[in-house]
């Protein structure tokens, strides 16, 4: 938790006197980022129409009510809705684990709710998904004995839950979207989706009846986006369904931090992006200048005094700052076209 101390300094003081100019200024910065956030492919790329960036996406209907189990090595967690309609499982990227998708709870005490993973989940929720992520026996996923584990846990969770008539979907991000590649290719899965990943079809090749694929990415990362153009066009030669979500960078606001970040009150964010523009971290229309791995942020924290070793939401700001640089990162943005993708596939 970020930590105020009891008596409010002058920053706080005039951060409250200046509050209209700085909402006005909000204001300009969520209309900016609505031109940039991504498009479906199905046009040229000039002519994307971006879906606009509404607070509503960040606030559901569902609450999180986790189960956590340990089985044949690894840890699950998962959650089944009321009358769930189609099964989703989710695989993390490198260094990630189940517990960054599900928010901290009695049921969940090491869970840590990323933002991005978190809304994904619950966007899965609302659309009555049963939802079941596993964590990888390693750092990241491989390729090897982790599928056939992975698997056998799948049927294994389905079975028992008598979830057997409804159809499988399946997501994975960075390393987990090489792992659900390969996956797909011995599971029934009614279509999935490769976020930040290429997949690995080069190596495995294309298996009759592969499902119908969704590639989420980020064209600044101009080497994975012509791999996975390239891996468009093999899947579709093989009568594969496909189509990409491209993410674009966009400029950081108070207000998208403090409504996607759990205890992270619209004072600090105010705080955090006054110290990014003052540190030249943002551009003059409020961009990333660099990625948020590359930007010496937490050394700017300390400098201003405030005790890191408290916090412990920084790795959830990481992860936000990043996601606006638009290079490499989870992203909840394109749920809408994630689950849509998934329902047009449900038969």
């Amino acid at each position: 938790m970020w930590r105020q101390s009891h008596k409010p300094t002058k920053l706080f003081h005039r951060a409250q006197r200046c509050r209209p100019r700085a909402l006005a200024l909000l204001a300009l910065f969520l209309v900016a980022s609505t031109l940039l956030l991504c498009g479906i492919k199905g046009k040229p790329s000039s002519q994307y129409d971006p879906p606009k960036l509404k607070r509503s996406r960040t606030r559901t209907s569902t609450q999180f009510r986790p189960t956590v189990e340990y089985t044949n090595g690894t840890d699950l967690i998962w959650q089944i809705p009321e009358s769930p309609k189609a099964v989703l499982f989710i695989a993390h990227g490198c260094n990630g684990r189940a517990a960054n998708f599900w928010d901290r709870s009695p049921g969940c005490p090491y869970c840590v709710g990323f933002p991005e993973e978190r809304l994904i989940v619950l966007h899965a929720l609302d659309r009555r998904f049963a939802v079941l992520s596993i964590s990888s026996s390693r750092k990241c996923w491989s390729l090897g004995k982790e599928k056939h584990v992975v698997k056998w846990i799948t049927t294994w969770w389905i079975e028992r839950n008598k979830l057997e008539k409804l159809p499988i979907m399946a997501l994975g991000a960075s390393s987990g979207g090489y792992f659900v590649s390969a996956l797909a290719a011995e599971m029934r899965y009614k279509s999935i989706v490769l976020m930040i990943a290429e997949g690995v079809f080069d190596t495995m090749g294309i298996p009759e009846g592969y499902p119908p694929t969704l590639f989420v990415h980020m064209p600044k990362d101009q080497r994975r986006m012509r791999l996975i153009e390239r891996n468009m066009e093999a899947l579709r030669r093989k009568g594969v369904r496909v189509k990409e979500v491209r993410c674009l960078e966009f400029p950081l606001s108070p207000n998208f931090l403090s409504d996607r970040i759990l205890g992270l009150n619209q004072t600090m964010a105010v705080k955090l992006i006054r110290m990014f523009s003052e540190k030249g971290f943002l551009d003059e229309n409020g961009y990333m200048r660099k990625d948020g791995r590359a930007t010496r942020w937490k050394q700017a924290l300390r400098e201003r005094g405030f005790p890191l070793e408290k916090y412990e939401l920084l790795n959830h700001i990481q992860e936000e700052l990043n996601l606006a640089y638009g290079y490499h990162e989870m992203t909840s943005l394109q749920t809408d076209d994630i689950f849509d993708w998934f329902e047009s596939y449900m038969n």
